[in-house]
């Protein structure tokens, strides 16, 4: 007996219909869409953060795409231009078992773009294979070969094609259905390769489903490959007066004498380390000590005085208009100039009285100053952003404004991960918006979750731990990580030493040491940066410390260029051919101006290092470049070096010359080679592949 308390039976559904409604689930879902597309790479932060490419630029998509199903399914990996033009690549099942889709994708402009994954059923496919099958077995062959035909007819009514793809189709339509030819005849007439590759390049897709749209962000070349030369402005040009025995200051007009040799060794960017007037108050002395003199310059990085802040000019390097000549000069050699931004300040900073909430005041009433234990920096002030942001905030932008209006369009931001990462976010989107060819440098060596986070809210570069990655092992892993997933939003920069770093193996490692380390910083990822006096070896460090003896950040240094050119006392004796050289190599060679394209090969000797890179031409040819370095050096190391042969196109049992380009020399190299480099000879190969 049915009472109120019973509940009545759910209603039998009909056969052959859906219900209303979805079975409730106990949490929303995103719909899947008819032809599963999953897993898209590359996705930043889920996408909410931009992938990045330089133009023309290739990089990998790939997906997850299915169907149930035996009826054959494709997909297509989409570029969508900022004007809402579509690029459409085909893509590739590399492994079907996996349903993994992969296609090698370039955008050809700047701007923002999006990407997204097709996946569609592919008729012709599925009606092309059922056929083969079928007719050769004598089933169904009259229905195959008419069911040809209309799929074709399909082709024929729904897709663009030119005319000489739609008389094909008409053909192979006509020839499906001549009854007077032989059933093999007329299936070859549909399945034709010819046919095949008209309907590959313009197919006929059902059941297309997109996967949700992902953001690209596309930058200038720059942003991706370049070589950084740094130096101090007040250093070029600095020199004893004989007369009062005190130093003079290098100025812009000096230091613009010096970019003539920066751009002759083959430098695309000149990196200038801070120009603003520097605080007296707390001022370091040589060495970062707490004893300076009246004539001591002072550190660059303890910035402001009565003379101004981040946005004035120290007097002794010039004026503005001196500034701009030297921006002018770099520009007429094809180098531009890269400033340095250190958000902090000296006591004496303007900020410190007209925004002291800019700043963190401690229990006894005095201003933090910066630590890095045991380091202190009793000369900086680091800007609290968090007192009053919206204040700060403005009064930075304001900064950026000034410098952007003299031209510069490339900032080396100092210690970026002591700042809000919102911060650099909402900057650096803020700028790209009437500059978005503005590139910006983190100087951040901490921990990789905020290096990679700067990376992803919009620094276009990134310094790395290359200086401390030594052996051949540890560089394999780091590099093999950064060209990864890495890549896709995060380009390293590898500087062998900076004004603040000279490791162990550069102060003992010898002439050796410094070579290779320029070499691999040049060839192994796209940007790599030296700093000023490299090419003298200045190798002695002070005690106790990873940094150069007198620092150059304390102290003027006269480095007597002069005598290191033709003629002079120490001719010979500088790295300028050697880092020459090695730019010489990759503006030739485009494949090292790229990240994603290295492969590393096993050498017997574990001191030993070999890798390859391979690029793609726009004209269809490739560049392809082997490296094989001595990281020992303190001796000469004899081995056999093993190559992954497709890694650099050929087949296992291929020839190839292997031209020298350090050397001058050309060998017949193969799968296996000797190999000998170290201090008895060059300690690094760097080698053009050529095919016989």
């Amino acid at each position: 007996m049915k009472t109120d308390a019973t509940p009545s039976p759910a209603p039998r559904p009909v056969r052959g219909t859906r219900p209303a409604t979805p079975p409730r689930s106990t949490s929303p879902q995103t719909p899947l869409g008819r032809i599963p597309v999953q897993d898209v790479r590359p996705c930043v932060d889920n996408g909410t953060r931009p992938a990045k490419s330089v133009v023309g630029e290739a990089f990998p998509i790939t997906a997850t795409v299915f169907r149930e199903g035996h009826d054959a399914v494709n997909a297509t990996a989409v570029l969508v231009a900022a004007d809402g033009t579509r690029h459409a690549h085909r893509m590739d099942c590399v492994n079907p078992g996996m349903s993994h889709w992969e296609s090698e994708v370039s955008a050809d402009a700047p701007g923002v773009w999006t990407y997204h994954v097709e996946g569609w059923s592919d008729p012709y496919a599925t009606w092309r294979h059922d056929a083969t099958i079928k007719v050769h077995a004598d089933i169904d062959t009259e229905l195959m070969l008419e069911e040809g035909a209309r799929v074709l007819e399909r082709a024929l009514a729904e897709v663009d094609r030119p005319t000489e793809g739609r008389a094909l189709l008409e053909k192979a339509v006509t020839g499906l259905r001549a009854t007077a030819d032989a059933p093999f005849v007329r299936l070859g007439a549909g399945t034709d390769g010819a046919v095949a590759g008209e309907l590959t390049e313009r197919p006929l897709r059902d059941h297309v489903t997109s996967s949700p749209d992902l953001p690209l962000l596309v930058e200038r070349e720059l942003a991706l490959s370049g070589a950084w030369y740094e130096f101090f402005p007040r250093s070029e040009g600095a020199h004893i007066d004989e007369a009062t025995q005190r130093w003079v200051s290098g100025t812009f007009a000096t230091a613009a004498e010096r970019l003539d040799a920066v751009a002759a060794m083959g430098f695309d960017v000149i990196y200038l380390t801070p120009i603003h007037p520097i605080g007296t108050t707390a001022r370091k002395g040589p060495n970062n000590t707490l004893n300076a003199g009246p004539l001591d310059p002072g550190s660059p990085y303890a910035i402001g005085s009565p003379d101004g802040g981040h946005d004035a000019i120290h007097p002794d390097l010039g004026t503005f208009d001196d500034f701009d000549a030297f921006v002018a000069r770099a520009g007429e050699l094809g180098l531009e100039v890269a400033l340095d931004i250190a958000l902090q300040c000296s006591p004496d900073h303007p900020w410190v009285t007209e925004h002291p909430e800019f700043f963190t005041t401690r229990a006894d009433g005095t201003i933090a100053y910066a630590e890095n234990p045991p380091k202190k920096y009793q000369d900086i002030y680091p800007v609290n952003f968090d007192n009053a942001p919206a204040a700060a905030y403005a009064e930075v932008r304001r900064v950026i404004q000034v410098w952007l209006d003299h031209g510069i369009r490339i900032f080396r931001v100092d210690n970026p991960h002591t700042k809000p990462v919102e911060f650099w976010q909402w900057l650096i989107q803020d700028v790209a918006r009437e500059h978005p060819e503005t590139i910006w440098l983190s100087e951040a060596f901490t921990q990789p979750a905020m290096m990679h986070t700067l990376a992803k809210v919009g620094f276009q570069q990134s310094y790395t731990y290359y200086a401390w990655r030594n052996t051949p092992a540890e560089l394999t892993e780091y590099v093999t990580e950064l060209a990864g997933d890495a890549a896709a939003y995060m380009r390293p920069s590898f500087w062998p030493t900076t004004h603040d770093i000279l490791t162990p193996y550069m102060q003992f490692g010898g002439p050796a040491a410094w070579k290779v380390r320029a070499a691999l910083a040049a060839t192994l990822v796209p940007t790599y940066g030296i700093y000023a006096g490299y090419e003298l070896m200045e190798h002695v460090a002070r005690p106790g410390a990873e940094e150069q003896i007198d620092n150059e950040k304390y102290a003027y240094t006269d480095r007597r260029w002069a005598d290191y050119e033709a003629g002079g006392p120490k001719e010979g004796q500088s790295l300028a051919g050697w880092l020459t050289m090695l730019n010489t190599i990759r503006r030739e060679h485009p494949a090292l101006q790229r990240l994603r394209n290295i492969s590393f090969h096993h050498v017997d000797d574990a001191n030993l290092l070999a890798f390859s890179k391979r690029r793609v031409l726009p004209d269809g040819g490739e560049d392809v470049v082997l490296v094989v370095a001595n990281l020992d050096p303190h001796s000469t190391r004899e081995s056999t070096v093993r190559l992954d042969m497709p890694a650099l196109g050929l087949d296992h049992h291929d020839r190839f010359s292997a031209h020298d380009l350090v050397t001058g020399e050309t060998w017949d190299w193969g799968q296996e080679n000797y190999v000998r480099v170290g201090v008895g000879t060059e300690p690094v190969h760097i080698v053009h592949v050529g095919r016989y």
